[in-house]
């Protein structure tokens, strides 16, 4: 059922690879006028391209989503542009992997700002943006370790359960607006953020193979894989577009069964 969010101004943040390439992909393929954001501005370059060499409309800018200057930079640039703003997708985060008694202060906050001041500078300015256009969708990109605790990944755990009640305090904040906001919840996904991490490398190195480590990985899942980016694209397509007009405040959990 192509065209779900026709002529619909998406932005996504950390849309440079991963869920956020995958988002903003689905969307332009459903008749979204997408802008692609990443902190690394050729890879959100390099996603524009790859979009309008399929026929979509993208625009690529560099956006550090921790930063209030750039966002208020980019979204001057996106409503002088296109006018408006209808979906707002907070994706940009980070990993992390380290007992707490071996973490910093400052490991610590680092993942809290990229995970957590991101969504709420997001939200924030989405929901500004939107209430005075008579309404609009924004998702945050939560995980399902913010449901269920992992050990070594305290300031990840954390940073995404807190993503989600703050994704339920902006939908309630933004239902006399008619500024909808829902938090999808992937478990293990494939992608690059997963394969940095120093305990997958390792695995790799143990197993000789990223498939190997990716299927070791996977044994934790009930479906006894990870997830696609697309299969999270496509959560997140549902909570931007009308198919989800009398969703807020929802937790869509992506995890192959892993927290049931």
């Amino acid at each position: 059922m192509a065209g779900r969010i026709a002529g619909k101004v998406a932005l996504v943040t950390g849309a440079g690879s991963g869920i956020g390439q995958a988002t903003a992909e689905l969307f332009a393929e459903e008749g979204a006028r997408v802008v692609v954001t990443d902190i690394d501005v050729a890879a959100a370059e390099a996603a524009a391209t790859r979009i309008a060499t399929r026929g979509g409309q993208a625009l690529a800018l560099e956006l550090d989503a921790t930063d209030e200057a750039d966002w208020e930079s980019v979204l001057d640039r996106v409503l002088a542009g296109w006018g408006r703003i209808d979906i707002l997708v907070n994706n940009a985060g980070i990993a992390s992997s380290a007992p707490l008694a071996e973490s910093t202060l400052a490991d610590f906050r680092r993942v809290v700002s990229v995970n957590l001041d991101s969504v709420f500078l997001g939200t924030q300015r989405g929901i500004r943006v939107m209430r005075g256009a008579g309404g609009g969708s924004i998702v945050n990109v939560a995980s399902a370790s913010g449901k269920k605790a992992s050990a070594g990944a305290g300031a990840y755990c954390a940073s995404k359960a807190a993503v989600v009640m703050l994704t339920k305090v902006a939908a309630l904040e933004g239902a006399p607006h008619r500024v909808r906001v829902n938090a999808v919840l992937p478990a293990g996904v494939e992608t690059p953020m997963w394969e940095k991490q120093p305990f997958f490398q390792a695995l790799v190195k143990e197993l000789g193979d990223v498939r190997e480590a990716y299927a070791a990985l996977a044994k934790t899942s009930p479906f006894g894989r990870f997830a696609t980016p697309r299969e999270v694209a496509a959560a997140i397509l549902m909570c931007a577009s009308d198919e989800s007009a009398y969703v807020t405040g929802a937790e869509i959990v992506v995890d192959g069964g892993y927290t049931a």
